[in-house]
């Protein structure tokens, strides 16, 4: 066996360095294969049933694809060096007066703040509600929930992701979910809408440096008895964040008021 010396396993290892396979970093991200627009800064396939993270500076686009249609990415993202401001999707569906995702609604902090901003969607399949899955019920439903197995849940990854960012699971609030859909019926009950299909993509603004955190797992509200969940592409390039002028800076009166106060602090920090 080539690897059972350590020449061996040596020279094996390194012939990989050229290797890419669908599942891996591409790094360098500017020789994603695709290539991107502006200046790439991440390129990566996430399996499902997996996780990534990345640290974004303000003005970064992050687009995240659906590309074989069953791919749901639960998403938290916070204030980078000030994890206590972090994703609050309770605010983010009351001071927006609505439950549902999409282009032009802005992901907003406990402090009155955008995090990002949603500037392209053409799914339309998302969650704000319903948080992503948890040890205790992939175990019931699929026989197992840990991260090493095949069927792990949405919290047991964002805790991996979180540690490997300095956070600790207490940080890690409720997600956002994008690409599986949730509807709330007349009596109050939620309705699962599921995916839009393959090839469906959103893309989000940083408007602050963000510690970003996705698990690609299925929704907790997936009505299949096998756990599915398929490959999830996320690319990111530099770009510029929201400024007044833009059409979303003034799309709603709490929109602005959010921009003005995330203005006004990284002003004071000399951030803006």
């Amino acid at each position: 066996m080539a690897t059972a010396t350590t020449h061996g396993a040596r020279e094996h290892a390194r012939s990989q360095h050229v290797t890419r396979t669908r599942d891996m970093p591409v790094v360098p991200a500017a020789d994603w294969p695709a290539g991107l627009p502006g200046d790439a800064v991440w390129a990566e396939t996430v399996a499902g049933g997996n996780y990534t993270h990345r640290v974004l500076a303000r003005g970064t686009e992050l687009r995240l694809t659906d590309l074989d249609g069953d791919a749901c990415a639960h998403v938290l993202l916070y204030a980078d060096g000030r994890p206590w401001e972090r994703l609050n999707t309770a605010d983010t569906v009351k001071v927006q007066w609505n439950a549902y995702l999409g282009a032009d609604r802005l992901l907003l902090s406990d402090q009155g703040r955008v995090l990002a901003s949603v500037i392209a969607d053409s799914s339309g399949r998302h969650d704000a509600l319903c948080g992503t899955s948890t040890l205790l019920r992939n175990t019931a439903r699929y026989g197992d929930g840990t991260p090493q197995s095949g069927s792990p849940a949405g919290r047991e990854l964002l805790k991996l992701a979180a540690t490997k960012n300095g956070l600790e699971p207490r940080d890690l609030p409720p997600s956002l979910s994008f690409f599986q859909g949730v509807e709330i019926r007349e009596d109050g009950s939620l309705d699962f809408t599921g995916s839009a299909g393959a090839g469906t993509a959103v893309t989000l603004r940083a408007e602050q440096d963000l510690t970003v955190l996705v698990a690609n797992v299925p929704h907790p509200l997936d009505p299949r008895p096998a756990y599915t969940s398929t490959s999830l592409e996320v690319l990111a390039w530099r770009a510029r964040p929201t400024r007044p002028g833009d059409p979303l800076w003034d799309a709603t009166p709490e929109g602005r008021r959010a921009f003005l106060n995330t203005y006004d602090f990284l002003t004071a920090r000399g951030r803006a």
